[in-house]
Protein backbone atom coordinates (compact mmCIF):
# COMPACT_ATOMS: atom_id res chain seq x y z
CA UNK A 1 0.00 0.00 0.00
CA UNK A 2 0.97 3.63 -0.45
CA UNK A 3 1.06 6.34 2.16
CA UNK A 4 0.77 10.05 1.48
CA UNK A 5 1.64 12.81 3.93
CA UNK A 6 0.50 16.40 3.42
CA UNK A 7 2.77 18.71 5.41
CA UNK A 8 0.65 21.83 5.73
CA UNK A 9 1.16 25.01 7.67
CA UNK A 10 -1.62 24.25 10.15
CA UNK A 11 -2.04 20.47 9.92
CA UNK A 12 -0.16 17.32 8.94
CA UNK A 13 -2.40 14.79 7.24
CA UNK A 14 -1.75 11.15 6.36
CA UNK A 15 -3.62 8.83 4.03
CA UNK A 16 -3.09 5.17 3.16
CA UNK A 17 -4.47 3.93 -0.14
CA UNK A 18 -4.56 0.43 -1.56
CA UNK A 19 -3.56 -0.78 -5.01
CA UNK A 20 -6.91 0.26 -6.49
CA UNK A 21 -6.73 3.76 -4.98
CA UNK A 22 -9.21 2.99 -2.21
CA UNK A 23 -8.73 4.86 1.07
CA UNK A 24 -7.78 2.59 3.96
CA UNK A 25 -6.90 5.23 6.57
CA UNK A 26 -6.91 8.99 6.89
CA UNK A 27 -5.81 11.03 9.91
CA UNK A 28 -4.46 14.49 10.74
CA UNK A 29 -2.65 16.25 13.58
CA UNK A 30 -1.81 19.94 14.16
CA UNK A 31 1.49 21.15 12.75
CA UNK A 32 3.90 22.29 15.51
CA UNK A 33 4.11 26.01 14.84
CA UNK A 34 7.56 27.47 14.20
CA UNK A 35 9.35 24.28 15.31
CA UNK A 36 11.10 22.40 12.51
CA UNK A 37 12.44 19.41 14.52
CA UNK A 38 9.01 18.92 16.10
CA UNK A 39 7.38 19.05 12.67
CA UNK A 40 9.65 16.30 11.34
CA UNK A 41 9.03 14.22 14.47
CA UNK A 42 5.25 14.68 14.24
CA UNK A 43 5.19 13.60 10.58
CA UNK A 44 7.32 10.52 11.31
CA UNK A 45 5.17 9.55 14.30
CA UNK A 46 2.00 9.92 12.25
CA UNK A 47 3.45 7.67 9.55
CA UNK A 48 4.54 4.97 12.00
CA UNK A 49 1.16 4.94 13.72
CA UNK A 50 -0.64 4.67 10.37
CA UNK A 51 1.47 1.68 9.36
CA UNK A 52 0.78 0.00 12.68
CA UNK A 53 -2.96 0.51 12.19
CA UNK A 54 -3.07 -0.93 8.65
CA UNK A 55 -0.60 -3.68 9.50
CA UNK A 56 1.95 -3.21 6.71
CA UNK A 57 4.95 -1.16 5.64
CA UNK A 58 4.00 1.41 3.01
CA UNK A 59 5.79 3.47 0.41
CA UNK A 60 5.76 7.09 1.61
CA UNK A 61 5.26 10.23 -0.45
CA UNK A 62 5.21 13.71 1.05
CA UNK A 63 3.63 16.90 -0.23
CA UNK A 64 5.15 20.11 1.10
CA UNK A 65 4.96 23.83 0.41
CA UNK A 66 7.84 25.14 -1.68
CA UNK A 67 10.33 23.10 -3.68
CA UNK A 68 13.60 21.27 -3.17
CA UNK A 69 16.65 23.23 -4.34
CA UNK A 70 19.61 21.71 -6.14
CA UNK A 71 21.32 21.42 -2.74
CA UNK A 72 18.43 19.42 -1.28
CA UNK A 73 17.03 22.25 0.83
CA UNK A 74 13.44 23.54 0.83
CA UNK A 75 12.95 26.90 -0.87
CA UNK A 76 9.98 29.19 -1.59
CA UNK A 77 7.75 27.67 1.13
CA UNK A 78 5.14 29.96 2.65
CA UNK A 79 5.58 27.79 5.77
CA UNK A 80 8.85 29.62 6.31
CA UNK A 81 10.10 27.29 9.06
CA UNK A 82 10.82 24.73 6.30
CA UNK A 83 12.96 27.04 4.15
CA UNK A 84 16.63 26.17 4.10
CA UNK A 85 16.03 22.78 5.73
CA UNK A 86 16.94 19.32 4.33
CA UNK A 87 13.39 18.02 4.81
CA UNK A 88 13.71 14.93 2.60
CA UNK A 89 16.91 13.80 4.30
CA UNK A 90 15.55 14.44 7.79
CA UNK A 91 12.32 12.53 7.14
CA UNK A 92 14.27 9.62 5.66
CA UNK A 93 16.52 9.56 8.72
CA UNK A 94 13.49 9.61 11.03
CA UNK A 95 11.69 6.84 9.13
CA UNK A 96 14.67 4.75 8.09
CA UNK A 97 13.74 4.48 4.39
CA UNK A 98 13.44 6.41 1.14
CA UNK A 99 10.78 9.11 1.00
CA UNK A 100 9.55 10.79 -2.19
CA UNK A 101 8.76 14.46 -1.77
CA UNK A 102 7.05 16.96 -4.03
CA UNK A 103 5.53 20.41 -3.95
CA UNK A 104 1.96 20.24 -2.62
CA UNK A 105 0.49 21.71 -5.80
CA UNK A 106 2.31 19.00 -7.79
CA UNK A 107 0.73 16.40 -5.53
CA UNK A 108 -2.73 17.88 -6.10
CA UNK A 109 -2.24 17.81 -9.87
CA UNK A 110 -0.86 14.25 -9.86
CA UNK A 111 -3.88 13.06 -7.87
CA UNK A 112 -6.38 14.68 -10.22
CA UNK A 113 -4.50 13.41 -13.29
CA UNK A 114 -4.23 9.86 -11.93
CA UNK A 115 -7.83 9.15 -10.96
CA UNK A 116 -9.52 12.51 -10.63
CA UNK A 117 -11.03 15.20 -12.82
CA UNK A 118 -8.10 15.10 -15.26
CA UNK A 119 -8.02 11.32 -15.63
CA UNK A 120 -7.32 10.25 -19.20
CA UNK A 121 -5.69 13.52 -20.27
CA UNK A 122 -2.01 13.57 -21.21
CA UNK A 123 -1.40 17.19 -20.14
CA UNK A 124 -3.08 18.52 -17.01
CA UNK A 125 -2.50 21.86 -15.29
CA UNK A 126 -3.55 21.86 -11.65
CA UNK A 127 -4.40 25.15 -9.95
CA UNK A 128 -4.67 25.90 -6.24
CA UNK A 129 -6.82 28.94 -5.41
CA UNK A 130 -6.75 29.35 -1.64
CA UNK A 131 -4.77 31.39 0.85
CA UNK A 132 -2.12 31.36 -1.88
CA UNK A 133 -2.08 30.55 -5.58
CA UNK A 134 -0.18 27.48 -6.73
CA UNK A 135 0.06 25.50 -9.90
CA UNK A 136 1.54 22.33 -11.33
CA UNK A 137 1.99 20.73 -14.72
CA UNK A 138 1.46 16.96 -15.12
CA UNK A 139 2.50 15.24 -18.33
CA UNK A 140 1.58 11.58 -18.85
CA UNK A 141 0.82 11.23 -15.14
CA UNK A 142 4.12 12.67 -13.90
CA UNK A 143 4.63 16.12 -12.36
CA UNK A 144 7.05 18.16 -14.45
CA UNK A 145 9.40 19.81 -11.95
CA UNK A 146 11.66 21.72 -14.34
CA UNK A 147 15.38 22.39 -14.14
CA UNK A 148 14.82 24.98 -11.38
CA UNK A 149 12.12 22.93 -9.61
CA UNK A 150 9.58 25.73 -10.13
CA UNK A 151 7.46 24.44 -13.03
CA UNK A 152 3.86 25.55 -12.64
CA UNK A 153 4.55 28.52 -10.33
CA UNK A 154 2.23 30.76 -12.29
CA UNK A 155 1.12 32.57 -9.13
CA UNK A 156 4.33 34.60 -9.06
CA UNK A 157 4.05 35.89 -12.59
CA UNK A 158 2.61 39.40 -12.99
CA UNK A 159 -1.13 39.62 -13.53
CA UNK A 160 -1.53 39.93 -17.34
CA UNK A 161 -2.96 43.10 -18.77
CA UNK A 162 -6.17 42.90 -20.75
CA UNK A 163 -4.79 43.08 -24.28
CA UNK A 164 -7.20 41.63 -26.86
CA UNK A 165 -6.27 39.33 -29.76
CA UNK A 166 -8.43 40.29 -32.70
CA UNK A 167 -9.28 36.78 -33.88
CA UNK A 168 -10.17 35.64 -30.39
CA UNK A 169 -12.34 38.68 -29.70
CA UNK A 170 -14.80 37.66 -32.43
CA UNK A 171 -15.33 34.23 -30.83
CA UNK A 172 -15.76 35.79 -27.39
CA UNK A 173 -18.26 38.35 -28.61
CA UNK A 174 -20.30 35.70 -30.37
CA UNK A 175 -20.34 33.67 -27.14
CA UNK A 176 -21.88 36.63 -25.34
CA UNK A 177 -18.85 37.51 -23.22
CA UNK A 178 -18.76 41.10 -21.93
CA UNK A 179 -16.21 43.26 -23.70
CA UNK A 180 -14.44 46.22 -22.12
CA UNK A 181 -11.68 48.38 -23.57
CA UNK A 182 -9.27 47.76 -20.68
CA UNK A 183 -10.36 45.68 -17.70
CA UNK A 184 -6.83 46.05 -16.29
CA UNK A 185 -7.03 49.81 -15.73
CA UNK A 186 -5.81 50.68 -12.25
CA UNK A 187 -4.08 47.34 -11.65
CA UNK A 188 -0.51 48.63 -11.92
CA UNK A 189 1.81 48.23 -10.07
CA UNK A 190 -0.45 46.00 -7.96
CA UNK A 191 -0.38 44.86 -4.33
CA UNK A 192 2.88 43.89 -2.64
CA UNK A 193 3.61 40.14 -2.56
CA UNK A 194 5.52 38.21 0.09
CA UNK A 195 8.01 37.19 -2.63
CA UNK A 196 9.26 40.78 -2.74
CA UNK A 197 7.57 41.86 -5.96
CA UNK A 198 4.27 43.63 -6.64
CA UNK A 199 1.27 42.67 -8.73
CA UNK A 200 1.79 38.89 -8.70
CA UNK A 201 -1.19 36.79 -9.77
CA UNK A 202 -1.34 35.46 -6.19
CA UNK A 203 -2.03 38.94 -4.79
CA UNK A 204 -5.17 39.14 -6.95
CA UNK A 205 -6.49 35.58 -7.14
CA UNK A 206 -5.90 34.19 -3.64
CA UNK A 207 -8.72 34.35 -1.10
CA UNK A 208 -7.04 37.23 0.78
CA UNK A 209 -6.42 38.90 -2.59
CA UNK A 210 -10.13 38.82 -3.46
CA UNK A 211 -11.01 40.24 -0.03
CA UNK A 212 -8.43 43.02 -0.36
CA UNK A 213 -9.75 43.95 -3.81
CA UNK A 214 -13.28 44.06 -2.39
CA UNK A 215 -12.17 46.49 0.33
CA UNK A 216 -10.26 48.68 -2.12
CA UNK A 217 -13.50 49.14 -4.06
CA UNK A 218 -15.49 50.13 -1.00
CA UNK A 219 -16.80 46.73 0.02
CA UNK A 220 -17.91 46.25 3.59
CA UNK A 221 -15.46 44.73 6.08
CA UNK A 222 -14.80 42.29 7.52
CA UNK A 223 -15.32 40.12 4.45
CA UNK A 224 -13.51 37.00 3.30
CA UNK A 225 -13.87 35.32 -0.09
CA UNK A 226 -16.67 33.01 1.08
CA UNK A 227 -18.68 35.95 2.41
CA UNK A 228 -18.18 37.90 -0.81
CA UNK A 229 -19.38 34.99 -2.94
CA UNK A 230 -22.41 34.52 -0.69
CA UNK A 231 -23.23 38.23 -0.88
CA UNK A 232 -22.93 38.15 -4.68
CA UNK A 233 -25.39 35.25 -4.77
CA UNK A 234 -27.77 37.32 -2.67
CA UNK A 235 -27.59 40.18 -5.17
CA UNK A 236 -25.22 42.61 -3.45
CA UNK A 237 -23.93 44.94 -6.23
CA UNK A 238 -20.49 45.49 -4.68
CA UNK A 239 -19.91 41.76 -4.20
CA UNK A 240 -21.13 41.03 -7.74
CA UNK A 241 -18.61 43.56 -9.08
CA UNK A 242 -15.80 42.01 -7.01
CA UNK A 243 -16.62 38.53 -8.29
CA UNK A 244 -16.78 39.84 -11.87
CA UNK A 245 -13.30 41.37 -11.54
CA UNK A 246 -12.03 38.10 -10.09
CA UNK A 247 -13.45 36.07 -12.98
CA UNK A 248 -11.88 38.41 -15.52
CA UNK A 249 -8.45 38.25 -13.86
CA UNK A 250 -8.58 34.48 -13.59
CA UNK A 251 -9.49 34.23 -17.28
CA UNK A 252 -6.56 36.44 -18.28
CA UNK A 253 -4.15 34.53 -16.07
CA UNK A 254 -5.21 31.07 -17.24
CA UNK A 255 -5.05 32.25 -20.85
CA UNK A 256 -1.29 32.72 -20.41
CA UNK A 257 -1.04 29.11 -19.20
CA UNK A 258 -2.96 27.92 -22.27
CA UNK A 259 -0.75 29.99 -24.56
CA UNK A 260 2.37 28.48 -22.99
CA UNK A 261 1.61 24.76 -22.44
CA UNK A 262 -1.81 24.26 -24.11
CA UNK A 263 -3.15 21.69 -21.60
CA UNK A 264 -6.11 19.47 -22.31
CA UNK A 265 -7.54 20.08 -18.84
CA UNK A 266 -7.13 22.72 -16.13
CA UNK A 267 -8.30 21.44 -12.73
CA UNK A 268 -9.13 23.93 -9.97
CA UNK A 269 -8.53 23.17 -6.30
CA UNK A 270 -8.41 25.14 -3.07
CA UNK A 271 -11.22 26.94 -1.30
CA UNK A 272 -12.12 29.24 -4.20
CA UNK A 273 -12.59 26.28 -6.55
CA UNK A 274 -16.06 25.94 -4.99
CA UNK A 275 -17.26 29.07 -6.82
CA UNK A 276 -19.67 27.66 -9.42
CA UNK A 277 -19.49 30.71 -11.70
CA UNK A 278 -15.82 30.09 -12.50
CA UNK A 279 -16.55 27.03 -14.62
CA UNK A 280 -18.96 28.83 -16.93
CA UNK A 281 -17.72 32.42 -16.92
CA UNK A 282 -13.94 31.96 -17.12
CA UNK A 283 -14.01 29.88 -20.36
CA UNK A 284 -16.38 32.47 -21.85
CA UNK A 285 -13.74 35.14 -21.28
CA UNK A 286 -10.37 33.51 -21.77
CA UNK A 287 -10.79 33.21 -25.55
CA UNK A 288 -10.10 36.94 -25.94
CA UNK A 289 -6.59 36.35 -24.55
CA UNK A 290 -5.70 32.96 -26.06
CA UNK A 291 -3.71 32.97 -29.30
CA UNK A 292 -6.19 30.76 -31.14
CA UNK A 293 -9.56 31.05 -32.82
CA UNK A 294 -10.88 28.18 -30.67
CA UNK A 295 -10.07 26.96 -27.16
CA UNK A 296 -10.59 23.25 -26.51
CA UNK A 297 -9.03 23.28 -23.02
CA UNK A 298 -11.53 22.19 -20.35
CA UNK A 299 -11.80 23.97 -16.99
CA UNK A 300 -13.04 21.51 -14.35
CA UNK A 301 -13.60 21.23 -10.63
CA UNK A 302 -11.40 18.78 -8.71
CA UNK A 303 -12.85 15.34 -7.93
CA UNK A 304 -11.11 14.57 -4.62
CA UNK A 305 -11.63 17.85 -2.78
CA UNK A 306 -9.25 18.68 0.04
CA UNK A 307 -7.85 15.14 -0.01
CA UNK A 308 -6.31 15.57 -3.47
CA UNK A 309 -2.95 16.80 -2.17
CA UNK A 310 -2.43 13.97 0.28
CA UNK A 311 -3.66 11.40 -2.26
CA UNK A 312 -1.22 12.81 -4.81
CA UNK A 313 1.63 12.38 -2.34
CA UNK A 314 0.75 8.70 -2.09
CA UNK A 315 0.65 8.43 -5.91
CA UNK A 316 4.29 9.60 -6.11
CA UNK A 317 5.17 5.90 -5.97
CA UNK A 318 4.15 3.78 -8.99
CA UNK A 319 2.20 0.58 -8.56
CA UNK A 320 3.02 -2.78 -10.12
CA UNK A 321 1.41 -1.74 -13.39
CA UNK A 322 3.60 1.38 -13.57
CA UNK A 323 0.75 3.85 -13.18
CA UNK A 324 2.02 7.00 -11.38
Amino acid sequence: MRMGIDLGGTKIEVIVIDEAGGERLRRRVPTPQGDYPATVAAAAALARRAEADVGCTCTIGVGTPGAISAGGLIKNANSVVLNGRPLKRDLETALGREVRIENDANCFAVSEAADGAGSGARVVFGVILGTGVGGALVIDGVAWRGVNAIAGEWGHNPLPRAGVHAAASVASASAGAPFAADESAGEQPGPACYCGRSGCIETWLSGPGMAADHRRHGGSAPADAAAIVAAAGAGDPGAIATLDRYVDRLARSLATVINLVDPEVIVLGGGLSAIDALYTQVPRRWGRHVFSDTVATRLVRNRHGDSSGVRGAAWLWPNAAGVP
